[in-house]
């Protein structure tokens, strides 16, 4: 009877030691594998957002001179300050340069737009010339250097010719813009984020 017992035992003695050496040598094992592979798995993201980090960096880099560019091309469009005797003397060179007779350019003081973020300044012309001098100025206030954007005309015939040829009388109302958001003081300014003026 005992030796047939003796068997057994050795079996289950086996078989309770290899559950042992299983749970505290397999398990352990088991879960240094896991977060070993979990590190991995964060690190292989880490290395994929910094990959993209990388090249998003390399395309400014290679971008940025096209930027600057662009920048500074808004800068002297709408530039900083109003210089109305700046813009009044681009408007003259306008006319003269379509053959157009000006009798009057008024400037209005510029009206800071919370939504735009800039200050316009409403101009109104009073000119005579022929359609296609009319036209070309138009043209010519539409591609200046400085951002202008023609609002309205009023076209109608011209009671007095002194070229000869039929001419019209034109009155319109255009805008140019500053990015000064203070106009009425001195020097340019910027709107904080509160809204309060910069110091």
């Amino acid at each position: 009877m005992g030796s047939r017992r003796a068997p057994l035992l050795a079996a289950i003695g086996v078989v309770a030691l290899a559950l042992l050496m299983f749970v505290f040598l397999v398990l352990p094992k088991m879960g240094e594998v896991t977060e070993a592979q979990d590190e991995l798995s964060v690190a292989e993201g880490r290395e994929q957002t910094l990959l993209a980090q990388r090249q998003a960096l390399e395309v400014a880099e290679a971008e940025a001179p096209e930027n600057e560019a662009t920048i500074a091309e808004v800068q002297s469009a709408i530039p900083e300050v109003a210089d109305e005797a700046g813009l009044m003397i681009l408007l003259q060179n306008a006319a003269d340069t379509a053959g157009l007779e000006v009798s009057q350019f008024s400037i209005s003081e510029p009206v800071f737009n919370p939504e735009s973020g800039l200050s316009a300044m409403t101009i109104s012309v009073s000119a005579e010339g022929t359609y296609f001098q009319i036209a070309d100025f138009l043209y010519n206030i539409e591609t200046l250097p400085r951002a202008a954007k023609v609002l309205n005309t009023d076209l109608s015939p011209s009671t007095a010719s002194t070229t000869g040829s039929p001419t019209l009388a034109l009155g319109a109302t255009m805008e140019a813009y500053t990015s000064d958001a203070n106009p009425d003081l001195p020097g340019p300014q910027t709107e904080s984020a509160s809204g309060e003026e910069d110091e």
